[in-house]
Formats: C-alpha cells, structure tokens, sequence
C-alpha cells in the first residue's frame, strides 16, 4: 500500500498517534484537516499522511514506520458498537485505549491483546480469565467488567474507565506517599482483596501500577491476568513450578511455583506496595529479577522506619507482618489486615501485628500461626493478657513442682509418721 492510497478511515487513527508519540502538535494535524478538507470540495481526496509529510510536519520515513501501527489500529477501530477515542497505555502482553460505548453513551476503557499474542493459546486463555474474574466481582475498589470478545482477529476486554493515575506514577516521579494518604489507598485496596478472596480469586500481581486512583482519592485494582480462582486445582497443576507475578512485589511461595498460593500471597504484596509507597523504595532491590526474587527467598527486610523514621511503629509492624516469608506468619485474611490498618488510620495500635502479640513467642507463632482478631479480643477480656500470662506460667510452675518426685517422695513419708502419730495418740 503506498501513502497516497491510505483510506480515509485511517486518517483519524494516523492523527490520533502521532499527536499521543509527539510527532506533531493538535493544531498541526487540524491544519491539515482544514486543508484535506477544501481539496475535497474540489473533488480532490489527498491522504492525510501526504498533507503532513508535504507541510514538513513529518517525513515519509515516520509515516512508513506508523504504517503497521495505524493499520492494525484501523483495523480494530471496527470493534462492533465502540469507538476508539485514544491509547491510554501499553504493556507486553496488550494496549489499553479510551473509548466510548455507543449504545449507552459512556466512556469505556478496552485491553486489546496484540495479534502477534493471538497466536499463543497461553496468553488467550488468560486475557478471557481475567475478564470472567473481574466479571465475578462487585466491589467499588475493584475495576469492573464490561464486555470481552473478538473482533477482526483481535481479542479485547472492556472494563470500566477509570479517570486519574496510578500509585505507580507518583513513585516513579521519585516521590513517596505520606503515611495518611498511603493508609487510605492501601485500606480500600485491603477491602478489594477481602472481596476478591471472599468470592474465590487470589489476584497474584498487586503492585502500585495495578492500583488506580481517582481525582476524588478512590482506590480501584485493577489487572485481574493473573488471577486464578483458589479451587482450580488444573490451573494450579498446569502453573506449578513458575514464578507469576511481579519481582518486586512477588511473594516467596510464589517464586517458588507452589501449587497451592492463597489469599496470603496478595497480602504479602499488598505489604511490599505499602512499602514502596511509605519509604519511596521497593522492599528488595537488586541489577536482575531474579536476584530480587532471590532476595525475598533469603534477605532479611529493613524495617520501614529505619529507612523513614518518622513512620508510626504501627505502619512499619503492619508491613513486617504483612511481609513474613513463612506464611503461617503474616495475617491470615485480608479481614485481619484490615482490622490492623483501620486502627493505625484512627491513631491506635495495630491489634494483630504487636510483635509479640502479648499471647507468646515465636515458638507460639511457628505451631498456630497468628491468632486471629477475635481470639486476642477474648484474651484482652477480662484480665490484661500480661496479667493472665503471668497466672498462667505460676499455676504451671507450682503444678511441676508438687508432681516432683523428691517432693512426693517427702510427701508419703510424713503421711506415714503423721497416721503412726495419730495411732499412738488414740492407745
């Protein structure tokens, strides 16, 4: 195809891309609109392509290598009842676009997966899973689903439109959160996950850049790719062995490729984005992905408030619990967490992450886990659960020391020589 012969209906995609790469400026393009124009009332139809390369605003060169760009764009411009409005972003596995939902007359947000991944049975399958996840849930923290279908070869995913950025952008602009603001995102993103677990999915990827935000400070998760529903026991069995998910966030069990990752991997990397997003560093860092895996396996964590010290001792317990490399040893729901983050936000200590949790030591934790909300609150009932602890270890104590052996030994024999003393009282 030459440039000349470009159809009419790629002129908007050609203009829409070269103004989102910086190519040319609005008014450029509208010019040459206005021009392209008034030759067509002169029965004249040029390409909006030659009016740019002949008004020296791009050259034919950047016109031939938008080329497969604007066609492929052109040709799921065709997505039957939307309309393609402009490319919000683009990763490795598809590109997200603005759009609007003809039929009722509202702006959607549409994952295309390239044509080049249509291909791969893999990424197919799980472009449609994360589109029946998210169709699964309801909650105003999670990004909801619309419609997912293919159209022209392209397979595509609508999903609510969510004006705003992401947690990720403030981060990369080498900026970090302040305590209060990070609390408020990381509690609403708490309460997704709740729902997400509740209603049977472990999400598997949170991280900054899958946490939308609103201009009115609304929390959306978003990215439900990795997804997978806890009692697909072939999905796990196909996964098993790989490492899915993000290195910096990733849990350890996760890296591993365990086949039987819960709801304690997402709270795991909700734990490492808090961390990032209160110090402004991700937990572990290293030059590969794989040395940032190795290092959740192995390292040990700094302690949030060793690198902000200003942080409350209640975000950096959160954060450690959170961020336990055995998971017996982090919250065991996102109820929990949340119970924890909801008090800090109110000026509290956190209920669940006390260190010590008042209750035991860490041989305490490696049996049982940690305990849940409700059984600290029955120990912290009637008597301080230092007090009750304290009681607890005297009656033990005094138990072993009157099942003794010496002692029972010394015991029987004043028996013995308090009944001959009685006998020979009573002759």
């Amino acid at each position: 195809m030459t440039i000349s012969n470009v159809p009419s209906m790629q002129d908007s995609v050609l203009g829409r891309v070269i103004v989102e790469q910086g190519l040319c400026s609005r008014e450029e393009v509208d010019d040459c609109l206005a021009m392209q124009a008034e030759l067509a009332k002169e029965q004249s139809l040029r390409p909006l392509a030659d009016l740019l390369i002949q008004n020296g605003y791009l050259t034919r060169t950047q016109v031939d290598r938008l080329r497969p760009q604007i066609e492929e764009q052109g040709t799921f411009q065709q997505i039957p009842g939307y309309q393609i409005l402009a490319k919000l972003g683009s990763g490795a596995m598809a590109t997200v676009y603005k759009a609007k939902q003809i039929s009722l007359d509202r702006i959607v947000a549409i994952k295309v997966l390239p044509k080049r991944m249509s291909s791969n049975k893999e990424f197919v399958e799980r472009f449609y899973k994360e589109g029946k996840a998210a169709a699964k849930l309801n909650h105003p923290n999670i990004v909801g689903a619309v419609d997912v279908g293919e159209a022209n070869g392209f397979h595509y995913f609508v999903m609510e439109y969510v004006e705003g950025a992401t947690v990720f952008d403030k981060l990369d602009h080498g900026e970090r959160y302040r305590e209060a603001d990070a609390l408020k995102i990381i509690i609403q993103t708490c309460r997704a996950l709740a729902h997400a677990h509740k209603a049977g999915f472990v999400h598997r990827d949170v991280k900054p850049k899958n946490i939308m935000i609103t201009p009115d400070g609304v929390a959306k998760l978003a990215d439900m790719g990795l997804a997978r529903e806890t009692n697909d026991v072939e999905a796990a069995q196909a996964e098993a062995g790989k490492a899915y998910g993000t290195p910096y966030y990733i849990a350890p069990e996760q890296i591993r490729g365990e086949m039987d990752v819960d709801a304690r991997a997402d709270l795991y990397s909700l734990g490492a984005t808090f961390y990032h997003m209160v110090t402004g560093r991700v937990p572990f860092d290293a030059p590969t992905p794989s040395a940032v895996m190795h290092k959740h396996l192995k390292d040990e964590l700094v302690p949030p408030d060793h690198v902000v010290p200003e942080l409350s001792a209640g975000v950096g317990e959160i954060i450690e619990v959170a961020m336990q490399k055995k998971r017996k040893h982090r919250y065991q729901c996102a109820e929990d967490m949340l119970t924890d983050l909801e008090r800090v936000a109110n000026g509290e200590p956190p209920l669940m992450a006390r260190k010590a949790y008042d209750l035991g030591s860490l041989a305490d934790l490696e049996k049982g886990g940690t305990p849940s909300a409700s059984e600290i609150q029955q120990q912290q009932g009637a008597v301080p659960v230092s007090a009750q602890a304290t009681v607890d270890l005297d009656a033990r104590t005094l138990k072993e020391r009157l099942m003794d052996p010496i002692v029972l030994g010394l015991g029987g024999v004043l028996l013995v020589c308090l009944i001959i003393i009685v006998v020979l009282l009573l002759k």
